[in-house]
């Protein structure tokens, strides 16, 4: 089994405080061969064949190359493409470490570099989603110079952005995702979280897309197993206590390397507000690509995610300027999606989000934010005083005297 032992490559880096990489092993897969290089970094409880449209579309095929009969690399080098996928920590067949404090966005970002030095890669495009798009942050942050691209699919900046819309649907999706204990109930809810309603409705043939993704959600989840407690508590303190720093931004900006942020608008989970403004502050090297989707908008609009990273991949080979390569505009109001707009298709809803924003609409997102902010204070207090209540015992009473 194809496996990664990330202490062997990072003796020379000292991992974070918290951070007992002894005996850490990641599991991981290649596809395709070809001196293009591209490493997907999936996000929170995804195992590395979630990415398998991606797989299909840059490899040409889903058969991992440990699987297939040896093959001459001099004649299969050419100009293909070879993809890595893997487990991130806590889930999957890589290591599930035990302490929160093994779980951060930098400790994984460490892994998916370490990941690279075992398969010999000094550089490759790095696309994530989700989860894996902060993780993905880090990495273009830490090591810009091994970075040919970078694609952030569903991203947030962390922290309390990656709380969810506040409306009846969302909050009985959480409570369902919470007390989902067998693979038939969390398909049910993946189903909610990754996409909308209407690409569900969909009729193929005398089946609903929800009934037939259903089986396949329910076949997958029995065949890797529920993620473990240890696993999904560390991976969620890796998303809240994730950040985007200046000293972030600064390092990717300056990394000479081309950025898509893709995003589903209708995503429930990593609001678009916040990939937008991820968008703006990686200017002026970023492309906003806003599609018609829900958070695995990488399954839901699989074709153009598809054309979207083949067209990240074509423009860094090709030099690309930065100027040439954005779609947004800076204006006296902040960066608008301006030029070489990707998705402005009319839908039900009317025509996409305009590329002007109003002073009204930025002080309702504010707002929003401001009470997103509270509610996540109040939530983490209530945590606290039950963590505590249980913590208190009775005082044992010896037997009374008669």
């Amino acid at each position: 089994m194809p496996f990664c032992e990330i202490s062997k490559y990072q003796q020379d880096s000292p991992s974070p405080a918290g951070a007992d990489d002894n005996g850490v092993k990641i599991f991981y897969r290649t596809y395709g061969r070809g001196p293009t290089k591209v490493l997907l970094i999936i996000g929170l409880a995804g195992t590395h064949d979630s990415w398998g449209p991606q797989i299909k579309s840059l490899a040409g095929t889903v058969i991992a190359n440990n699987e297939m009969e040896p093959v001459d690399l001099a004649t299969t080098a050419g100009d293909g493409i070879e993809v890595c996928a893997f487990d991130n920590r806590g889930m999957g067949q890589s290591s599930i470490p035990v302490e929160r404090s093994q779980y951060t966005t930098t400790i994984m970002a460490k892994d998916a570099i370490a990941l690279m030095d075992h398969l010999g890669w000094e550089k490759a495009h790095v696309f994530g989603h989700s989860m894996g798009a902060m993780i993905s942050c880090k990495l273009a942050a830490l090591v810009p110079n091994r970075v040919l691209s970078l694609a952030l699919l569903n991203a947030t900046g962390g922290g309390f952005e990656c709380l969810p819309k506040l409306d009846r649907r969302t909050m009985s999706v959480a409570i369902r995702f919470l007390k989902a204990k067998t693979p038939e109930q969390r398909a049910a809810v993946d189903l909610d979280t990754h996409y909308t309603k209407e690409y569900l409705d969909e009729c193929i043939g005398s089946s609903t897309r929800r009934q037939i993704l259903y089986q396949e959600y329910v076949k997958g989840i029995s065949s890797t197993g529920m993620q473990m407690k240890y696993g999904f508590d560390g991976q969620i303190n890796a998303c809240w206590t994730h950040r985007v720093t200046k000293s972030d931004v600064e390092a990717i900006r300056s990394g000479g390397f081309l950025v898509s942020v893709i995003h589903g608008r209708y995503d429930i989970i990593a609001q678009i507000y916040y990939a937008r403004r991820l968008a703006e502050k990686l200017q002026p090297i970023a492309r906003m690509v806003d599609l018609h989707g829900g958070h695995l908008v990488s399954h839901e609009r699989t074709e153009e995610v598809n054309q979207a990273l083949a067209e990240l991949i074509k423009a860094s080979q090709a030099g690309t300027s930065p100027e040439d390569w954005t779609n947004l505009v800076q204006e006296s109001s902040g960066w608008l999606l301006g030029k070489k707009s990707t998705d402005r298709k009319k839908t039900k809803e009317g025509w996409a989000p305009e590329s002007r924003s109003t002073s009204s609409g930025i002080i309702t997102t504010r707002l929003y934010s401001s009470l997103v902010y509270l509610l996540s204070l109040f939530v983490l207090l209530f945590e606290f005083m039950r963590k505590g209540h249980r913590s208190l015992r009775p005082a044992k009473v010896g037997p009374t005297l008669t």
